[in-house]
């Protein structure tokens, strides 16, 4: 029912909103009389600032059509390599015309990115995509939102989430022979049961596993976010924030986590941040400070979007991963797509090697609760195994603006770079040397064979 009454004041805002728009226009062009009174700039971001409030927020686009690679613009192309009920697994193609730029975008290695099913969209990582462009082959998952999901298309649980991840990896490997994994936040622990599911029954695994900011064990050093579902049994949560979504959008009559109630717990965590973030956006408005609105504004269109998670899955994330531990206390099972249910046992992982990242200032993901994956994965030799900690960093810094660009990515970059594949050329000489020396032999065979065959022929042509 609150997800009813919600779309119904939402849709009711709506042309409040927009009209709060329209006036906001008016009363900042110069050209018409409203915009020449004395408090035509204050007018005008005041009606600004009600329009954003009051706006609905769709899902952003990737929108990177160019990345530099050595001073070279390459093109990028957005495109589905996957599609899942639940997930879509896009690639960033990239294309160039200088030769050299092309054979080098070739030799690099594939990167497989995971990116969180919390309530934000993949476009949340915009700037680690566009960062890893430039020197890797990228894919990235773009959950959907559950509520765009037909009941026809069926549940979607836990264990479905690391099925798809054992998918797409598969699908890397069977192109480009292996890859590398990053996950940031909440996929670290479904990245690390599929690899570690993957290494139990003796599959390739890729070539490194980096894990960022996630809560991999979720007792060390608690947040609020951790606190929130120690504190609340199981059924609140199944009572307080789960519904139905209404009969206006596809997914009609699925039980979700709506997107509404995320947002407003992303902003009660930190709402005297948000309420000075508005405020200065509004000076700035005044001020005719353009850049700093350009950058309010590209924040909070991709903060305030958000999806509704499907309901199996985000209350069995609460049970499994906060409140009953069971990556680290050895107790997890999980269901394969044919059935078979099979422990998680991170100590089977050997081949892949491990780069944790955590932000000195993490307010979601604890300090030491990304790190614990080495703990968990004792099957890592210490030299296949790094841990950084970004001084100053906050959760976002990890994987987005400046720290993340001169701190994170670099150590990254590197570390895929120590652990990737042999290069094709170096495998295929090696194969070509055992191929030619066996010719050479064939035809010394051949040569000492018609030599006899002559000098017979002659010996009987005497006789």
């Amino acid at each position: 029912m609150l997800y009813q009454i919600y779309e119904t004041q939402r849709a009711f805002m709506e042309p409040f909103s927009e009209l709060a728009q329209t006036a906001a226009k008016l009363f900042s062009n110069p050209s018409n009389l409203a915009g020449q009174t004395p408090l035509a700039q204050r007018v005008a971001a005041g009606y600004d600032l009600i329009h954003r409030l009051g706006k609905d927020y769709v899902k952003p686009e990737f929108g990177i059509r160019t990345v530099d690679v050595d001073g070279v613009d390459v093109a990028i192309h957005e495109r589905i390599e996957i599609k899942k009920p639940f997930c879509e697994l896009l690639r960033f193609k990239r294309f160039s015309d200088d030769t050299a730029t092309l054979t080098k975008l070739k030799n690099q290695p594939p990167v497989l990115i995971v990116a969180p099913l919390s309530g934000h969209y993949a476009t949340l990582l915009r700037d680690t995509v566009k960062t890893m462009l430039g020197d890797h082959k990228v894919y990235i998952t773009d959950w959907k939102n559950a509520r765009l999901v037909p009941l026809e298309d069926g549940e979607f649980h836990l264990d479905d989430y690391i099925n798809y991840v054992q998918e797409f990896i598969r699908h890397l490997q069977s192109i480009y022979g292996n890859c590398h994994v990053v996950s940031v936040c909440q996929p670290t622990v479904p990245v690390l049961a599929a690899v570690s599911l993957m290494a139990s029954r003796g599959e390739k695994t890729p070539l490194t596993m980096t894990m960022m900011g996630g809560p991999i064990d979720a007792r060390k050093s608690p947040t609020s976010v951790n606190n929130l579902a120690t504190t609340k049994g199981f059924d609140w949560f199944e009572n307080n924030v789960i519904y139905r979504v209404p009969g206006n959008f596809p997914g009609s009559g699925r039980r979700v986590y709506p997107g509404f109630l995320q947002h407003t717990g992303f902003v009660a965590m930190n709402p005297d941040r948000h309420a000075t973030s508005h405020y200065d956006y509004f000076k700035d408005l005044i001020k005719g400070d353009d850049a700093s609105v350009e950058a309010h504004r590209k924040f909070y269109d991709e903060y305030n979007a958000v999806l509704d998670m499907d309901a199996d899955y985000y209350l069995e994330t609460i049970k499994t991963v906060f409140q009953d531990f069971n990556l680290v206390y050895g107790t997890w099972q999980v269901k394969g797509i044919d059935g078979k249910v099979e422990w998680v046992r991170p100590q089977d992982i050997k081949t892949t090697a491990l780069l944790t990242v955590e932000g000195e200032l993490d307010d979601i993901s604890g300090s030491g609760q990304t790190a614990a994956a080495h703990g968990l994965c004792s099957g890592v030799s210490d030299k296949n195994s790094q841990h950084l900690e970004v001084p100053g960093a906050g959760h976002y810094g990890i994987f987005s603006g400046r720290r993340w660009r001169d701190i994170v990515y670099p150590k990254m970059r590197q570390f895929i770079l120590d652990h990737a594949a042999t290069p094709p050329k170096a495998t295929t000489a090696k194969r070509t040397k055992p191929v030619a020396k066996k010719a050479v032999q064939t035809a010394v065979k051949t040569t000492l064979k018609t030599a006899v065959k002559s000098k017979t022929e002659r010996a009987k042509a005497k006789a």
